[in-house]
């Protein structure tokens, strides 16, 4: 006869992702998941199949719950008001003292050395998500004339993400927020 768990698969997953996001795919043990999340090697293995298969999922996990922030960018009327809007966000998001410093998805990117792997993969792709949601809103900047029609729209977007992930890191060095926010809107002025 089976067993039945006598955990709460979402908790001890979101356990396992704040765990990730602390201290990156490498940095934590299988002792260190089995103690935080609370449960067995057994009920790990039966529920996760393994280490590498918990991350994936508890890295969809945060792209899930940090996606929210990103309506900024596909509802906004006005360019620089969805960014600003999705900056703030970003930025509280960041500077958070509840959960670990920084962004699971810039940790990991930073740590992984493979480029053809699945973690990295998964990674890459949400970049380029991140990207093409300022893309897109620059773009519907220029057409309202709101964003000049000089700029080269696809070098903005690239130069808004590379700030959303420096600003991942400045947190991860628990440098200034106010420094962050103060940098935003130098950026909208660019625009």
């Amino acid at each position: 006869m089976a067993r039945t768990k006598e955990f709460d698969r979402a908790q001890v997953l979101h356990k396992a992702m704040l765990l990730f996001w602390e201290k990156g795919y490498d940095g934590t043990s299988m002792a260190d998941l089995l103690e935080t999340m609370g449960i067995s090697r057994s009920s790990m293995y039966e529920t996760f199949t393994d280490k590498h298969s918990l991350y994936l999922e508890a890295a969809q996990l945060y792209k899930r719950t940090s996606q929210e922030k990103r309506k900024f960018l596909l509802e906004a009327e006005s360019a620089k008001e969805g960014i600003r809007q999705y900056f703030e966000r970003h930025i509280d998001g960041s500077f958070r003292e509840d959960t670990p410093m920084g962004c699971l998805v810039t940790n990991t990117i930073v740590n992984v050395d493979s480029p053809g792997d699945e973690i990295n993969v998964l990674m890459r792709a949400h970049f380029d998500e991140l990207r093409v949601a300022f893309l897109e809103l620059l773009r519907r900047g220029q057409e309202s004339g709101e964003i000049a029609a000089d700029r080269n729209v696809e070098d903005l977007a690239y130069m808004l993400l590379t700030i959303n992930h420096g600003i991942n890191v400045a947190a991860k060095l628990n440098n200034s927020r106010e420094r962050a926010e103060s940098m935003i809107d130098m950026v909208l002025d660019i625009l």
